[in-house]
C-alpha cells in the first residue's frame, strides 16, 4: 500500500483554502498611465562578471554599460539556481525553486501562484513576453501576448522585442519579459560572430589556456554582444515612443556562463548574476554591494508599481536600495542546485564575506551539464587531465568524491577555489551558517528524497544515456509539501 504523506495534504488544503484570498490581497485599484513600464532583460548563461560594466575589458557592451552608468549596479545579487527553468520561474514568482514544484530543469509549476505578470495584468498592465519561454503553461496565464516560437525570435530570441514595444496597447503601462537565448549553446547564426578576437582574452584558471578555449570564449562573447545590441534597440524605440523616462529596466541572467565550473555551479561563476537597474524618472545612480537575492526581484517590481504583494512570494522589495544603495538589506543569500542532466542535490548560504556549501552528493564529480561537456573547453581539459598536467583548479571539474561541504572567503577567494572548511579560525563561521541553511531548509519545506532523478546524460562528454531519459525520480520539496507553502517563509535575514 502506498504511504499517503499527510504533511503533503496538510499543505495541499491550506493552499486551496487560502490561496483566493492571498490572490485578492495583490490587486490594487491605483493604475494609472503614471506607474512606471517594466522591462526585464534576461541573459542565457551569463556570468556576472561578463559585461564592461563589471570590469571585463574584452567583452563588448556599449549599451549595457551605458545604462549601468546611468543608473544602478547591484554586485552582490544572487540566483536561487545556477539552471535555466528553476532560476527563471524562480524569479517570475518570487518563490524557491524547490517552492515552485519545478526544482529541476525542464519542469514547471503545477500550482497557479502569482507571478509578476499575472499580478501586473490583474492590477491594469499590459503584459508581454519575446524570446526564451521554458517556464511551462500556467505561468502563460500572466502574459497578454507571448512570442516563443524559434523561427519567430530569430537565432539569439531578441526579434521580436522592438515590434513588442510597438504593437502593444499604449492606453496601459507595461511589463515586458525579454529573454534572449544569448548566450546558451550551441553558438549560432550571428551577424557578431567573429567581432572579439582571441589574443586579448583573460583566460579563468580553472580552463586551459590555449587556442581553442580562447576561441570558445570569444564566440561566448560574440553572443553577449548581441544580446547587448537588441537592449540598445529596445531603449530607441522607447525614446522614439516617450516612454523612456518612466521605465524601469532589469538586466540580468539566470545563471552562469555555460563553461565547465561556471552553470550549475554553486560559486559565484555560476550563482551570482549581473544586475543592473536603469530608472531615469526613478533617479536611480550609484553601485549597491547590498546583498540581495533573485527571489526578491518579483516583490520589488510590484512594490515600484504600486501593487500589493501577493502572500506566496518569499522575497522581500530591495526598493528602498534605489534611494541609498549602500543600505542593509540581506544578511544571507540561499541557493539550491538539483538535477540538471545530472543526479545532483546542493544547497548554499551566502553572505557579503563567505559562501558555504552542503553537498549531499559528494560521490559524484561535479563537472557541469551537458552543453559544457560537449566543448572544446571541456575536451581540452580532459586532454589535459590525462597527461596529468591540470592545476588544482581546472582538475576541479573531476574531483571526486568531492567535499561533503566547502566554505570560502569570497572577498580574499573571488573565484572559490581554497576550501577553508575545518580551519580552526573559521570553524564560528561554519557553524553559524550551517545553522542558518539548516533553519531555511526547514522553514521553506526542503528535504532530500531518496529517488532523486538519475543522470540523463554521461559525465565525460555529454552523451545521453538511453536508459536514463525522461525517467524522472521524486523532486525537493514535493513530498514534503514545500511546493504549495504559502507564506514569505524563507527570507531568514
Amino acid at each position: 500500500m502506498k504511504r499517503i504523506n499527510l504533511t503533503a495534504v496538510f499543505f495541499t488544503l491550506i493552499y486551496f483554502v487560502f490561496q483566493p484570498i492571498a490572490y485578492t490581497q495583490g490587486l490594487s485599484t491605483s493604475i494609472t498611465n503614471d506607474n512606471p513600464n517594466i522591462i526585464v532583460f534576461m541573459a542565457d548563461d551569463v556570468s556576472w562578471n561578463d559585461f564592461g560594466c563589471y570590469g571585463n575589458t574584452f567583452v563588448d557592451t556599449p549599451n549595457i554599460d551605458a545604462l549601468a552608468a546611468n543608473g544602478m549596479r547591484f554586485d552582490n545579487a544572487i540566483l536561487t539556481a545556477s539552471s535555466c527553468s528553476p532560476s527563471r520561474i524562480s524569479i517570475m514568482t518570487g518563490r524557491y525553486p524547490h517552492n515552485t514544484g519545478a526544482a529541476e530543469l525542464h519542469t514547471e509549476p503545477k500550482v497557479d501562484f502569482g507571478s509578476i505578470a499575472s499580478s501586473l495584468k490583474a492590477n491594469g498592465y499590459y503584459t508581454g513576453q519575446a524570446g526564451k519561454w521554458h517556464m511551462g503553461k500556467l505561468l502563460r496565464k500572466g502574459f497578454d501576448k507571448i512570442y516563443e516560437k524559434r523561427q519567430v525570435n530569430g537565432d539569439g530570441g531578441e526579434n521580436m522585442w522592438v515590434p513588442s514595444i510597438e504593437e502593444r496597447y499604449k492606453n496601459k503601462p507595461f511589463f515586458f519579459w525579454f529573454a534572449a537565448y544569448d548566450a546558451h549553446r550551441v553558438w549560432g547564426e550571428n551577424s557578431f560572430s567573429n567581432t572579439h578576437g582571441i589574443e586579448q582574452i583573460d583566460v579563468p584558471p580553472t580552463l586551459v589556456d590555449n587556442d581553442s578555449t580562447r576561441t570558445d570564449l570569444a564566440r561566448y562573447y560574440d553572443e553577449i554582444k548581441r544580446f547587448d545590441h537588441h537592449i540598445g534597440m529596445v531603449v530607441e524605440s522607447l525614446k522614439e515612443q516617450g516612454v523612456y523616462e518612466n521605465t524601469l529596466i532589469f538586466i540580468m541572467a539566470d545563471n552562469g556562463r555555460p563553461f565547465p565550473r561556471d552553470k550549475t555551479r554553486m560559486y559565484d561563476s555560476g550563482m551570482k548574476t549581473p544586475f543592473i537597474a536603469h530608472w531615469p524618472k526613478g533617479l536611480l545612480k550609484g553601485t549597491s554591494n547590498s546583498l540581495i537575492s533573485s527571489v526578491d526581484l518579483a516583490p520589488t517590481i510590484l512594490d515600484a508599481c504600486n501593487v500589493a504583494v501577493p502572500k506566496t512570494f518569499q522575497g522581500k522589495s530591495f526598493k528602498t536600495l534605489f534611494k541609498d544603495p549602500s543600505k542593509d538589506f540581506r544578511t544571507y543569500a540561499f541557493a539550491e542546485h538539483n538535477w540538471h542532466d545530472h543526479e545532483a542535490h546542493e544547497r548554499m548560504v551566502r553572505t557579503k564575506d563567505f559562501i558555504y556549501i552542503l553537498n549531499s552528493r559528494p560521490q559524484f564529480p561535479n563537472q557541469g551539464p551537458a552543453d559544457a561537456l560537449n566543448s572544446s573547453s571541456f575536451r581540452s581539459l580532459q586532454e589535459q587531465n590525462q597527461n596529468n598536467a591540470l592545476t588544482s583548479a581546472q582538475y576541479d571539474v573531476f574531483l571526486t568524491p568531492r567535499p561533503s561541504e566547502e566554505l570560502y572567503a569570497v572577498k580574499n577567494d573571488p573565484l572559490q577555489l581554497d576550501n577553508i572548511i575545518d580551519r580552526k579560525a573559521y570553524l564560528n563561521v561554519q557553524g553559524k551558517l550551517k545553522r542558518h541553511l539548516q533553519k531555511w531548509k526547514e522553514d521553506t519545506g526542503d528535504n532530500i528524497p531518496e529517488n532523486l532523478t538519475k543522470d540523463w546524460y554521461t559525465r565525460d562528454g555529454g552523451k545521453k544515456i538511453e536508459n536514463n531519459l525522461n525517467v524522472r525520480g521524486e523532486m525537493p520539496g514535493v513530498q514534503s509539501g514545500g511546493e504549495l507553502l504559502n507564506s514569505r517563509s524563507g527570507f531568514n535575514n
